[in-house]
């Protein structure tokens, strides 16, 4: 009988004693133990089995070879010794400021001293904490394991001053770390991202960072093997139940939470939250985004303007992963490290940086991706626009472009003025995520031997090329369609293309006016 399936612990010993499914991962982390001493850093996205890779650290260190029978380390020749371990998660407590943070690093070194029946003063938090290493490692070095490191940091983007405390208050931690290097066996620190001045990346220089090491990419995640491996009969019941081959169910499964890649040349992996959560709910869903929503990031897209159809097909320069720091947040890196883009293909230039294509991993963090920008640009609740969309596809579907356009009317008059922005890119980057989210095939910027087609919307029959002006008028938005012959490219396709000029009019804050016509009509 296969084992019950929870993926709400991220406890190693709860998993093992509950008799729960665990997916074998300790030979990553043999090759890591194996060695001396280490530090290391991991960055992933949330719900991606960080707590539990520190969980199981600790076992491991704590010496509790029991809880390892039959998996891979439990019959390789590590031995087994036990370590002193101190381990903190800035998770567990919120953060609104350096005073809080300082008082939740000196409660967590007055748990960890209590447990080793040490008597620890009172002081500054860095004094106690070098403190405790000392006495900690009389007989042993100490293991370090720090888990979301940079959630004081994320729960607080939004207030610079606040940030760039809580940042030095961080820094004089991670000081210590590296002060007593010779009392610690092994440092492993995980976080979503990769804030640079924190002391992390700049004193702890010996730091080998794992977040895009091909060998490491897989130990976090679940494979395809694993997938087969250990969950083949719930896959083959739930197929039998959907009325479809095992194959057909997979492929399925892939679209929805595969499609995760963290280094080049690595194999894709599978959101482990998500997977183990279909198969305990059994049904498809966005179990990802429904655990919290990506508020900082959401936001910064927003503030900033991103032209979100930009973000379906990034190509960006090995540089543009490293590290950046509170005052210079770089929304490339931080959608890769958070998961909402991945790498898709890649290119070994030679003599030259690795060049690499970013998308979308799948469907699940697609659509409740675009759900949740549409929701910030828009200030509209996400249940309160299905009604909008579906409205927006009928009308799409039967070439009634008064309809389409009445239908936008509603959706932008229900936006706040506070969020209607003076740009062109705002109204095209609302359309476009409109039409992603009914599930249209909507391409936007798209280049032509005469310029830039704003958007072009395709169904299996019929083409609609759209041409959008601020403040002008939609005789001119259709003037440049016929002038520049946008719909010269997709004549070969067969299909019947209309072409649409509209306007923005950012003093009534909607589509003012519209004009279609037939291309070859």
């Amino acid at each position: 009988m296969p084992k019950p399936i929870q993926a709400t612990s991220y406890t190693f010993r709860n998993i093992i004693e509950g008799g729960f499914l665990y997916v074998d991962k300790t030979q990553y982390l043999y090759e890591l133990v194996r060695y001396p001493s280490g530090t290391y850093f991991v960055s992933r996205p949330r719900r991606f089995g960080k707590s539990l890779l520190l969980s199981t650290l600790y076992e491991l260190f704590r010496g509790n070879r029991e809880l390892f029978a039959g998996l891979w380390i439990d019959n390789s020749d590590y031995e087994w010794e036990t370590y002193p371990v101190i381990r903190l998660d800035f998770s567990r407590e919120p953060t609104k400021s350096a005073n809080d943070l300082s008082e939740t690093i000196n409660a967590y070194l007055s748990e960890v001293a209590e447990s080793y029946g040490i008597d620890l003063a009172d002081g500054p938090y860095y004094r106690r904490f070098r403190h405790l290493i000392q006495k900690m490692s009389l007989e042993k070095q100490v293991v370090i394991l720090i888990d979301e490191y940079d959630k004081p940091l994320i729960d607080n983007l939004q207030n610079l001053e606040d940030a760039r405390q809580i940042r030095d208050t961080l820094k004089g931690f991670y000081t210590v770390v590296k002060a007593m290097e010779s009392h610690i066996r092994l440092v492993f620190i995980t976080g979503i991202s990769k804030f640079s001045k924190v002391s992390i990346f700049s004193e702890l220089n010996n730091l080998t960072d794992l977040t895009m090491n091909t060998a490491f990419a897989t130990a976090l995640g679940l494979t395809e093997a694993e997938i087969r491996r250990y969950l083949a009969d719930r896959i083959e019941a739930f197929a039998q139940r959907e009325g479809i081959s095992a194959e057909a169910f997979l492929a399925n499964m892939r679209s929805w939470y595969n499609g995760f890649c963290f280094a080049p040349a690595a194999e894709n992996v599978y959101n482990p939250f998500s997977t183990l959560l279909l198969f305990y709910h059994q049904r498809f869903s966005n179990y990802w985004f429904e655990s919290g929503t990506p508020t900082f990031l959401i936001d910064l897209l927003r503030d900033r303007n991103y032209h979100i159809p930009d973000l379906e097909q990034l190509v960006v320069k090995e540089i543009d992963f490293s590290t950046y720091d509170i005052e210079r947040l770089d929304l490339v890196p931080l959608l890769f490290q958070t998961g909402y883009l991945t790498i898709k293909d890649y290119e070994q230039k030679f003599a030259e940086e690795t060049i690499y294509h970013l998308s979308y991993p799948n469907r699940e963090v697609k659509n409740a991706f675009f759900a949740y920008l549409l929701s910030a640009f828009s200030n509209i609740d996400r249940t309160l626009s299905r009604g909008h969309l579906y409205k927006l596809l009928e009308a799409l579907q039967k070439r009634n472009m008064d309809e389409l356009f009445l239908v936008l009317r509603v959706f932008f008059a229900d936006i706040p003025y506070t969020l209607h922005l003076d740009r062109e890119s705002y109204y095209q980057s609302i359309f476009f995520i409109l039409f992603r989210m009914i599930g249209i095939e909507t391409e936007a910027e798209v280049v032509t031997n005469h310029g830039r087609i704003d958007a072009v919307v395709e169904f299996e029959d019929q083409l609609f090329i759209f041409e959008f002006k601020l403040n002008g008028n939609a005789e001119a938005a259709l003037a440049q369609i016929r002038q520049k012959e946008y719909f010269q490219k997709y004549w070969l396709k067969g299909k019947r293309i209309f072409l649409i000029g509209a306007n923005f009019d950012t003093a009534t804050r909607t589509v003012s006016e519209w004009l279609v016509e037939e291309a070859g009509g």
